[in-house]
């Protein structure tokens, strides 16, 4: 046998493993360059030699060529071989003539159709040559050429994604321990808690989104201590919050809320003053961030905009109230801490009868962003009413009153300075007072409030915001505690360290009287989405202060957060 026929032969002999690998028969078409059409070839694989079988779906390319490894004589022929039926075959494969043939088997595109039926259709487009060249020890290149699995993606079934794997995915949040130890007279540890928030948004078209999120915390310290009160430890040692969740409707001009929402509508820094819609956990006063220390009230909103004017209509059927802890606790609000004693709290007008409402309006006007609100609620502050005669000890329960807000924010950019302001009216709250003939120990003072702010970007990433605040108590009563014009000012220095390293100081103080609230804090963003930072809070002044009221509850603190 020649060299070229031995190498033509060797070469089929490789199609023909291949297909025994893979346990598909197939149809092989042999095309020579001078052939009207293909001539067919039946093989069966479980043969060593051609016998008649079913249509197969095997295509094998054969071509006339030069073998480049050793010089071969061309046939009498002239125009190579022929494959064919019968005795043909057998007389071609057993001829001692020399051959110039290039073999290159190829497998590729298998149809859908013909797959279901365990069978490789190679005719459904031209195939490409997977090289074997004239180089007789050449192989297929890859699985994926030979079986076809270098398709673009889009040509390939795409795997259906399982339905535990869509839940797992696309959730946002953050895990976050805190420790805190308060220093002061009886030293304890106040706080060890393991804080993790979930989130997850979506839409079921462009028209329509979703939020769901929820929070969990819980405080290992009222377990490692039994240094507060047992109520204390019951209300702060855990507690799950149904944080935002809520459907997203949009109409044209129009925007709807429905579910429980955060509704903002002022933010200054350290206070709040014209944020009236949000409930609040103080059970740590304000020294959590406002993120955290917000709770979101059940709400059906809808917002109109057009062009540089936008309006908003808010109604809250059911109110959500302030979290102010239990006696005992470091930051319970109360008068008179250590010497009266409190009731549980009333939270009977918390219903429908007692629903929230209000509007906003705001505009944009060369550069000023100015808006007004009015603002009905059952206030979710809670007011101290005392029971019991004038003679007898101080007793006091925690009650909720119906009050009403009128107000407006306004701020502008001129650059490296920012404007804040906010001013809010309130109508029917009540306040504590000294005198014994006072029903329930209490008057009714309405009042003015409003903050002025400058927000100062300076060189080196350093940010210095100012702040100067004042109440004005109408008709004011002697008997208060607190001044007919209560003032204070408050500043705030952050800046960058390093590129990873944070330091800022906060100091919030009373014009009228020596009441502060300072808060240093240091950042150390180690690791993308890692944040670690020390603290402390420490209060002064007298009991009857805002700030000094807390003198006791001095701490220091450190945070380890991961947000993912």
């Amino acid at each position: 046998m020649s060299y070229g026929i031995r190498r033509a032969y060797l070469i089929s002999i490789k199609a023909l493993l291949v297909v025994r690998s893979i346990s598909f028969a197939g149809e092989a078409e042999v095309q020579l360059p001078d052939a009207a059409k293909p001539v067919r070839v039946i093989y069966d694989v479980s043969e060593d030699r051609t016998t008649p079988a079913e249509p197969l779906m095997l295509t094998l390319s054969l071509s006339m060529g030069t073998s480049s490894a050793r010089p071969v004589q061309e046939s009498d022929d002239g125009a190579g071989a022929v494959v064919s039926h019968g005795a043909d075959v057998e007389r071609r494969l057993h001829e001692e003539k020399p051959l110039l043939l290039s073999v290159s088997p190829s497998l590729s595109f298998i149809s859908a159709h013909t797959a279901k039926d365990h069978a490789i259709n190679l005719n459904r487009e031209p195939a490409p040559v997977i090289a074997a060249g004239n180089d007789a020890e050449s192989e297929f290149t890859s699985r994926e050429a030979l079986f076809g699995d270098d398709l673009d993606q889009e040509q390939k079934p795409s795997k259906p994604i399982p339905a535990w794997k869509r839940l797992v995915t696309g959730w946002r949040g953050f895990s976050q321990l805190e420790i805190a130890d308060t220093y002061t007279d009886p030293e304890h540890l106040s706080k060890a808690k393991l804080r993790t928030e979930l989130s997850r948004t979506g839409q079921f078209n462009e028209n329509i989104k979703w939020k769901i999120s929820g929070r969990f915390d819980y405080d290992a310290a009222y377990d490692l201590s039994s240094f507060y009160p047992h109520a204390v430890r019951q209300d702060q040692r855990y507690q799950f919050f149904v944080r935002e969740n809520y459907l997203d409707v949009s109409a044209g001009d129009f925007d709807f809320r429905l579910g429980r929402q955060h509704v903002i509508w002022g933010e200054m820094v350290g206070l709040f003053f014209a944020d009236v819609v949000s409930a609040k956990d103080l059970r740590e006063f304000v020294l959590p961030a406002f993120d955290i220390l917000r709770i979101p009230q059940w709400a059906a909103r809808a917002e109109y905009s057009k062009g540089d004017s936008h309006a908003e209509v808010v109604w809250i059927p059911v109110p959500t109230l302030d979290e102010i802890g239990k006696p005992g606790a470091d930051f319970y609000p109360g008068p008179l801490r250590g010497v009266a004693t409190y009731l549980p709290e009333d939270r009977s007008g918390r219903n429908i009868g007692n629903s929230n409402y209000g509007v906003r309006l705001s505009h944009l006007v060369n550069g000023w962003d100015i808006s007004g609100f009015y603002y009905h609620s059952l206030d979710s502050s809670p007011t101290f009413y005392r029971i019991g005669g004038p003679a007898d000890p101080p007793v006091f329960q925690p009650r909720h009153d119906e009050i009403d807000q009128v107000g407006g924010t306004l701020a502008k950019d001129f650059g490296s300075v920012v404007l804040k302001g906010e001013l809010i009216y309130t109508d029917g709250r009540k306040f504590n007072v000294a005198r014994a003939t006072a029903m329930n120990g209490l008057v009714r003072q309405n009042t003015l409030d409003y903050v002025i702010g400058l927000d100062f970007s300076l060189p080196a990433e350093t940010r210095l915001n100012l702040q100067f605040f004042q109440r004005v108590f109408f008709a004011h009563d002697p008997d208060l505690a607190l001044d007919k014009l209560e003032n204070g000012a408050s500043i705030l220095l952050n800046g960058k360290l390093s590129p990873k390293l944070e330091a800022q100081a906060l100091l919030i103080h009373s014009l009228n009287r020596s009441d502060w609230m300072f808060r240093p804090r240091l950042s150390w963003n180690f690791q993308p989405n890692w944040r670690w930072a020390v603290g402390a809070d420490v209060f002064g002044g007298p009991p009857i202060g805002l700030f000094g009221r807390f003198d006791h509850a001095d701490r220091v603190y450190t945070e380890l957060r991961y947000s993912f």
